[in-house]
């Protein structure tokens, strides 16, 4: 199974570095170009079947890149990590070591821990392997989403520095599971 991850393309939030978690922001016309020019680059590579999370920002990056050629299907599970009492607030206040430490599972300001993120993304992948098992996925999705899905790819080692790797907007990294 081929996966290609996709983050949303940038929004207001972005630009001013607002943690938008899971606020329903849309795309603004940065993001929207990001997503054309991303459309080009992946115009080659076909897709069986596109998921995306149900927000907005995700949906419009997901019907800017595939339309109507691919069904696109919505997967709360692919929803952005809830930052609870961080969202609308400065991505200064988010300590990513912290939230990102695995075993830590840190919870404060009612942010979703890391274990129930990585929870319900390793699901997401499970009913992906059982359900299309040898077929070219596209997954639109958040930073910490994608983050989460790469990891569980990749088998990372949960006791390294899960907060390492960036994840911009309108970037994709190929997979195969």
């Amino acid at each position: 199974m081929k996966i290609v991850l996709v983050r949303h393309g940038t929004t207001e939030y972005n630009e001013r570095k607002i943690l938008q978690g899971k606020s329903n922001i849309p795309l603004n016309d940065t993001g929207r170009r990001e997503c054309y020019k991303l459309k080009d680059e992946l115009k080659d590579m076909n897709f069986d079947i596109c998921f995306t999370s149900p927000l907005m920002r995700t949906v419009e990056t997901a019907m800017i890149l595939v339309g109507d050629r691919v069904l696109i299907q919505v997967d709360k599970r692919l929803e952005e990590r809830n930052l609870g009492n961080l969202e609308g607030k400065s991505v200064d206040l988010y300590d990513s070591k912290k939230y990102w430490d695995y075993f830590l599972n840190y919870k404060e300001d009612k942010v979703e821990p890391i274990q129930d993120l990585m929870k319900r993304c390793k699901e997401f992948l499970m009913d992906l392997e059982e359900n299309y098992g040898n077929q070219r996925i596209l997954v639109v999705a958040h930073g910490a989403v994608i983050k989460a899905l790469y990891h569980l790819i990749k088998k990372t080692d949960l006791t390294s520095d899960l907060s390492k790797i960036k994840i911009e907007n309108c970037c994709n990294i190929e997979l195969e599971k």
